[in-house]
């Protein structure tokens, strides 16, 4: 039960579409724009860096606000799983952001949702995960390939530092930890096909800060 009430405090938070709700400020519908996307990547393209930045926190906030409610709640009663929670938290941040019931579930790839899972879980990962799309993305100008290689690391990272007992958890609830984090890198693959095949093909766009699209 506590489970499923930590998806729906995450995906509550995550109906906050900051890149649809800036972007009908400014008369615009950013759905209808460039690719398509309620997300950061998009608003930058589409509406400029200052579109891209507010998107960016908004969109990363809403998670770590969802978290923050959860440990609150759930912190000192469900201490022996609390990363555990914090997971479903965030993977009902993203199903919130991608899939938004009062926008006909069109929504984003939760990537800036995840930066905020990856801030608020561990200071390991997240020093890895900023190293690691920032040096991606700073190489190659992708955004899908940054995004997509800090979900690998996640994963990765997940398993090695679960293992290792840095999150004080039964090996029972680790594997269910691995579950959902599979899911999420899943579900951010998933997300991100098309641009996997665009990648693949050497099609894909590239993103600079300095400009507003490419």
């Amino acid at each position: 039960m506590v489970r499923m009430i930590c998806i729906m405090i995450g995906y509550v938070c995550g109906l906050f579409q900051t890149a649809y709700i800036y972007g009908r400020l400014n008369g615009v519908d950013i759905r209808d724009h460039g690719s398509g996307n309620a997300g950061t990547t998009n608003a930058l393209r589409t509406l400029g860096r200052k579109a891209g930045a507010i998107t960016f926190l908004g969109d990363c906030l809403k998670c770590m606000v969802a978290i923050f409610i959860v440990n609150l709640l759930f912190g000192k009663t469900y201490k022996d799983m609390i990363k555990l929670l914090t997971l479903y938290t965030a993977a009902g941040t993203i199903l919130g952001h991608n899939f938004p019931f009062y926008l006909n579930f069109r929504g984003g790839k939760g990537i800036a949702a995840t930066a905020g899972l990856v801030l608020s879980f561990n200071p390991i990962m997240a020093v890895l995960g900023i190293i690691t799309f920032f040096s991606t993305f700073f190489i190659t100008h992708f955004v899908s390939l940054g995004s997509l290689l800090v979900y690998v690391g996640f994963m990765i990272e997940l398993v090695v530092l679960g293992q290792l007992g840095f999150f004080h958890m039964t090996q029972p609830l680790l594997n269910e930890l691995y579950v959902v984090g599979l899911f999420l890198a899943i579900l951010a693959f998933y997300k991100h096909r098309e641009n996997i095949k665009r990648l693949m093909s050497g099609t894909e766009n590239k993103t600079y800060l300095s400009k507003k699209s490419n």
